[in-house]
């Protein structure tokens, strides 16, 4: 049973007065405020709060167990959200479900946060409920002039800082063990957060570990930006510090861009897929290494099914800002698999809030040296810097999951993914939603071609389009099935691929045959299409995947 009676008293006061403060200037934004990429038909959407749904009100409820991922879409009351407006208070209700299982819970920002900001160093002093503590990071700023973007590296172990600053980024090296170390026991945790809240708070380190960054955030707002900018935050770390980077970017809406890596169990792998996984870290010694989830977890070390969510549903908590994933297949502990699970699942998050081209997740990689630089990251990691801090590019996402690790999201799921009613109207082209198990070589060098979507049968039956990201040698096609005016009770797509072509692997359809004449069917949770609705499957081949033409029969 998962009872809850609302959020806590501090966070949803001092939001409710931030809120009201904002409406006063006549400059709330709900969602997000618009960016000049976001014009040009982006959907980049930092917000300048940390938690926008703190006033949503939680009901009560209970969760079933279940070995399936929870449905994200589907609120504690059992109704499902139907508008992208809807997402909000749904993330809000994730969020806290996630607090009380998982993490242990975020206070709200303390009633008092100072601090300085200098080429060299950020200072923060927080004072709550009668108690005070200190911390300190330093500053690393690019050559140049600012205010710079900046990524805050936890341990000073995250994504290449070489390439961050080149790219025009600063760089904030953050102790986390300054706010909540690690070699502690549970019942006398140490640090900034727990001198304020108490040596035995039920809060694990990872969600402290977050606190100190939301801190750092909120002192960088109250400089004035000169030096960096508060508008433009990313967040990186990997292994245990990945767990942490995740785990930030989960719980504070104003970082544009995470970027965990390596993160393993704790981290972004699905808590019901790493029980599953050969090799990966058992949930009781993530649990039990050290204090980084919440005291609460512990009901759920060995019953994972009964958690009311998950970390798909945590991926999708980030949406729709900028999330980089990045995985090593090659070390069985770090449950990669578990991880592009998770990854496919919440990018269904990311597609219903039109921002599919928002998430990556990349595991496909030579070196399986922990917490290595990797060449194949080096690009992808450009384009997010340009794309969400730097406000300079407009890279598509992209999912290269390595065939050692590959996870199936169709095995994990029993829901589909709704087509909501409103909020961004330009969703771009969405990672599929289950990950070839023979990924890419190379990246696509073209842009995605869309065969002409043809409107759906006056009568019954169905229709379907194909879109295709060709790359040299290879493509992924996603195929979009779309009753009629009737209801269609099962379906069958059937195509004549080109000479040359040969499907490696397919997602949420059964098909028949390789090559030539090819006919894929539903599967059991996407038969049902009502009428004017769409459901999608996809496909990997080798060769040129153009022209395609597919021919679409509904039962």
């Amino acid at each position: 049973m998962i009872t809850s009676s609302g959020r806590s008293t501090i966070r949803s006061t001092v939001v409710v007065l931030a809120t009201a403060a904002l409406a006063v200037a006549g400059t709330v934004t709900v969602v997000a405020r618009t960016t000049t990429a976001e014009a040009a038909g982006s959907v980049l959407a930092a917000s300048s709060v940390e938690d926008e749904g703190a006033d949503c009100p939680v009901p009560s409820g209970s969760s079933t167990s279940t070995s399936r991922l929870p449905d994200p879409f589907r609120k504690i009351d059992g109704t499902r959200i139907t508008s992208k407006a809807d997402w909000r208070c749904r993330r809000a209700e994730t969020r806290e479900l996630a607090e009380r299982t998982i993490y242990g819970q975020k206070p709200a920002k303390p009633a008092t946060v100072t601090g300085t900001v200098s080429s060299s160093s950020i200072t923060v002093n927080v004072s709550d409920q009668g108690r005070s503590s200190s911390f300190s990071a330093s500053v690393q700023l690019p050559s140049g002039s600012g205010p710079f973007p900046a990524v805050v590296v936890l341990g000073s172990l995250g994504a290449d800082t070489s390439t961050i600053r080149s790219a025009g980024v600063a760089i904030i090296n953050y102790d986390p063990f300054a706010v909540g170390r690690e070699g502690t026991p549970r019942n006398n945790k140490q640090g900034a957060f727990y001198s304020v809240y108490g040596s035995s708070s039920s809060t694990g380190l990872l969600m402290a570990w977050a606190w100190g960054v939301s801190r750092i955030i909120d002192v960088i707002e109250q400089s004035g930006g000169n030096i960096l900018r508060a508008d433009a935050m990313g967040v990186t770390g990997c292994s245990r510090y990945g767990k942490g980077a995740f785990v930030t970017g989960v719980f504070d809406q104003r970082i544009a861009l995470t970027m965990p890596i390596e993160s393993g169990s704790g981290g972004v792998g699905a808590f019901r897929a790493i029980a599953s996984e050969s090799g990966a870290q058992p949930l009781s010694s993530a649990y039990s290494e050290q204090p980084w989830l919440g005291d609460a977890f512990s009901s759920y070390t060995g019953n994972p099914n009964g958690l009311p969510v998950d970390t798909h549903q945590m991926v999708g908590m980030v949406a729709p800002r900028g999330l980089f994933i990045m995985d090593n297949p090659h070390v069985d502990w770090l449950g990669a698999r578990s991880g592009s699970v998770a990854a496919l699942g919440g990018a269904e998050v990311y597609k219903a809030l039109g921002a599919g081209d928002n998430i990556t997740y990349w595991s496909d990689v030579q070196d399986g040296t922990h917490c290595a630089t990797r060449s194949e990251w080096r690009t992808p990691l450009q384009q997010h810097l340009q794309k969400f801090l730097l406000k300079t590019g407009n890279a598509a996402g992209t999912f290269r999951i390595s065939s050692r690790k590959a996870g199936n999201l169709a095995e994990w799921r029993d829901w589909q993914t709704p087509t909501l009613t409103d909020g961004p109207t330009n969703p771009p082209t969405t990672p599929p939603t289950s990950g070839p198990t023979n990924p890419p070589t190379n990246p696509p060098t073209t842009p995605p071609t869309t065969a002409p979507t043809t409107p759906p049968p006056a009568g019954g039956g169905c229709s379907a389009s194909v879109s295709v990201n060709q790359w040299t040698g290879g493509f992924v096609a996603t195929v979009r099935v779309t009753a009629g005016s009737s209801p269609v009770n099962g379906w069958t797509v059937a195509m004549s691929l080109p000479s040359g072509v040969s499907v490696t692997n397919a997602w949420n359809a059964n098909r028949s045959g390789n090559s030539g004449a090819v006919q894929f069917t539903n599967v059991s949770y996407n038969g049902s299409i009502p009428a004017g609705q769409s459901t999608e499957f996809g496909f990997q081949g080798t060769g040129t995947g153009t022209g395609l033409s597919p021919t679409c029969a509904g039962r």
